[in-house]
């Protein structure tokens, strides 16, 4: 390993990881899963020698184990349960599980595969290691990093300003920069601006007393299509009823477009209504989607206002402030905002991801609404998955 490790924490993560694989922990051990690697930026190359490096960097990740201060932190957030961080005090990631491979043209392939509640938790360390490696093996880091902290002192001088006055959450962990990057910026945020509510980077959020932020990914949803008992068309009920079983309306932030918005509203009913404090955007018009948000509370007697709209799709600051101007006297609005805050660079970010694509031996999908973020290595599964939904919407709306 030529580079510095990483990650050295296995609380270097997204908390939704952790809120998940809880859910799973207590009510799914029973799934399999494997995950794929992809990036969706054209002409990127990856190299021999970044693969190698990659590969060390997974070797020292399954090395690590989590630490008492660690776990004891996990126990401090109060919808984490005390069995499920005695499971985590056995729990470490297990190398076997993940295989890794280059192809002629410098395509960077990526497999984990192995019990869902152990190869979930690899997404986002494998992404953060992949950023890494690329970005310092591929260009000038020092000259990066220069112009990261540039542009992060002009988006801090924006607060002091006036002319951004929303509030976010930093959800950089997956396609930082790098570790000691996304450091600084979680660190100077929660210091110098009074706008940030937190970060989905826990260890972050351990080491400068900041809230830990994120509730569940499209993932959790998918999941629940691997599931033979479950029909296709209703997975959303399913993952709703378990997550709410499950947190008892805490942690209630609710991701609509796994399977489309449209789905999802038909399942949001009023007892998920008043149950989730929220619901999460990812994909789509974020005008449309947040007008057809308030309409659903609207139609169910709820105050809007007492809702969370949080907006996570590819934001920067100047869409997250044009979002705030529109909806916060409708509705509570804060933002995810993830590449813009941790790898805003003179070069541009990588759009890589790691996507579950089968549970239990079976194809699974995600079709969000805007088509192009579909990932499915099974077309015709993807077909059939978009008939089901269809043909309940015809039925039912």
């Amino acid at each position: 390993m030529k580079l510095e490790p990483v990650v050295n924490s296995l609380l270097d993560t997204d908390l939704y990881k952790f809120n998940m694989d809880q859910v799973i922990f207590h009510k799914h051990t029973d799934l399999s899963g494997e995950y794929y690697f992809r990036c969706r930026t054209e002409g990127v190359v990856f190299t021999p020698e970044m693969l190698e490096e990659i590969n060390a960097q997974i070797d020292h990740l399954c090395s690590l184990t989590f630490r008492k201060e660690e776990l004891d932190y996990l126990r401090s957030i109060r919808f984490i349960k005390n069995d499920y961080v005695e499971f985590l005090r056995l729990w470490r990631p297990i190398r076997d599980y993940v295989e890794t491979s280059l192809s002629e043209d410098g395509e960077l392939n990526i497999r984990v595969k192995g019990p869902l509640f152990s190869a979930m938790q690899f997404e986002i360390f494998l992404l953060e290691i992949v950023n890494e490696v690329y970005f310092r093996m591929k260009y000038d880091y020092a000259k990066l990093v220069a112009s990261a902290r540039e542009k992060l002192d002009r988006k801090i001088s924006d607060f002091h300003s006036g002319k951004y006055t929303f509030t976010f959450a930093e959800f950089g962990c997956r396609r930082r920069l790098s570790r000691e990057w996304e450091d600084e910026v979680v660190r100077r945020f929660g210091q110098e601006i009074k706008n940030c509510a937190g970060t989905s980077n826990v260890y972050l959020a351990m080491k400068y007393g900041m809230t830990p932020i994120g509730t569940y990914a499209h993932e959790y949803v998918q999941m629940y299509q691997g599931i033979d008992s479950i029909p296709l068309a209703y997975t959303n009920h399913y993952a709703l009823e378990d997550w709410y079983d499950e947190y008892r309306g805490d942690n209630g932030t609710a991701l609509t477009d796994t399977i489309t918005t449209d789905l999802f509203l038909l399942d949001f009913n009023r007892a998920m209504v008043n149950n989730f404090t929220g619901v999460r955007h990812d994909s789509g018009d974020p005008y449309e989607w947040g007008e057809k948000m308030i309409r659903h509370y609207e139609s169910y007697g709820a105050d809007p206002r007492t809702k969370l709209l949080l907006f996570s799709d590819s934001l920067d600051f100047d869409k997250a402030q044009a979002l705030w101007d529109h909806f916060k006297d409708r509705a509570k609005v804060s933002f995810g905002i993830g590449t813009f805050c941790s790898n805003d660079t003179c070069e541009k970010a990588l759009n890589i991801v790691i996507k579950l694509q089968t549970v239990n031996g079976k194809a699974v999908a995600k079709l969000s609404d805007t088509p192009g973020k579909a990932m499915c290595r099974d077309a015709e599964y993807l077909e059939y998955l978009r008939r089901s939904v269809a043909f309940r919407l015809q039925r039912e709306k």
